[in-house]
């Protein structure tokens, strides 16, 4: 019997070869995947945020204001004008005081509150949605819950003086502790954040690295140094680059609360000065140019802060 030779590139009955039909089709798939889910969200990407950039960047080179046409191209005069303007330094320093503290205290709180909270039970699932309820709350809602708290006639100074405090301080009227007062609402509403990831962190350190760590000799500081905190390190990066970009976007707590006082600018922050100068002051040229040092500020701190503690990850 003589065998019959099949084409090149087919199988024993002539059929093709899987190799050479499916790499077509995965070609095609892959492209059908991208037109379907890429490319919408590409044109979203690019139309709500990439070309309001640009726009914005653009309205900065001019001095537009809705009282003084028309229009004119003024070039970097307004960035110019900005290292000369007391209100938007003093914004800055605010805004760069209270990342700092918000940062910081609701890491180290958060941190805190997941270990003692790292155990089952009802009672720890209770306090973990209890711990988390601010977060999900609007900083509006937030902002005016404690700004009736901390009045100089709110709740707060009306126990003190129940308890025999005559002169308590004034929260949010007192220009020395206003600022700190902000913080501490802000590190009160996002303290669950910080609080909900680090359980994630913990609950993903394997139990046998303890095991092993105690077999060892190491004492329950030991295993949280040397096992615990490295483990901890993508979750140190998750919350200390939200915080930051959290606290310099700081716009709510200040227009609800103290509208950037008590006095001129103690608690003004760079996002309530752009809307002040943009939507107040009807200078939106000046307002923009605010608005995009604000976002090269918050891009340039964050990839910065980014990098360091991603490295941090890969040494640990």
């Amino acid at each position: 019997m003589s065998a019959t030779l099949a084409p090149p590139g087919t199988g024993k009955q002539g059929t093709p070869k899987s190799g050479v039909t499916r790499r077509p089709s995965r070609r095609l798939s892959k492209a059908l995947k991208f037109l379907t889910f890429g490319v919408p969200g590409l044109v979203v990407y690019v139309a709500f945020v990439l070309v309001p950039i640009a726009m914005t960047v653009g309205v900065s080179m001019t001095n537009r204001n809705l009282e003084r046409p028309p229009t004119r191209w003024v070039g970097f005069d307004n960035y110019r004008r900005l290292a000369d303007d007391s209100a938007f330094t003093g914004a800055l320093k605010n805004t760069i005081v209270l990342t700092v503290i918000v940062t910081v205290a609701a890491n180290v709180g958060g941190l805190l509150i997941a270990l003692l909270l790292d155990r089952r039970g009802w009672l720890y699932n209770a306090l973990r949605s209890v711990f988390f309820t601010p977060v999900v709350l609007s900083g509006v809602v937030v902002s005016v819950i404690w700004g009736a708290i901390l009045t100089d006639d709110g709740l707060l100074n009306s126990m003190l003086r129940d308890l025999g405090l005559h002169h308590p301080p004034g929260w949010l009227s007192d220009p020395d502790i206003a600022l700190y007062s902000v913080a501490f609402i802000m590190i009160w509403q996002m303290l669950g954040f910080c609080v909900v990831v680090y359980l994630a962190g913990l609950q993903a350190v394997p139990a046998e690295l303890h095991e092993a760590a105690a077999i060892d000799g190491a004492g329950v500081l030991a295993r949280f140094r040397n096992v615990t905190w490295p483990m901890l390190a993508p979750a140190l990066t998750i919350n200390t680059v939200m915080a930051l970009i959290g606290g310099f976007k700081t716009y709510d707590q200040i227009q609800v609360i103290t509208n950037g006082g008590p006095g001129i600018g103690t608690t003004s922050t760079i996002a309530f000065e752009v809307v002040q100068t943009t939507f107040t002051g009807n200078r939106i040229g000046y307002g923009a140019a605010m608005a995009t040092v604000m976002l090269a500020v918050i891009a340039v701190i964050s990839v910065i802060a980014l990098r360091i503690l991603q490295r941090r990850e890969v040494t640990l």
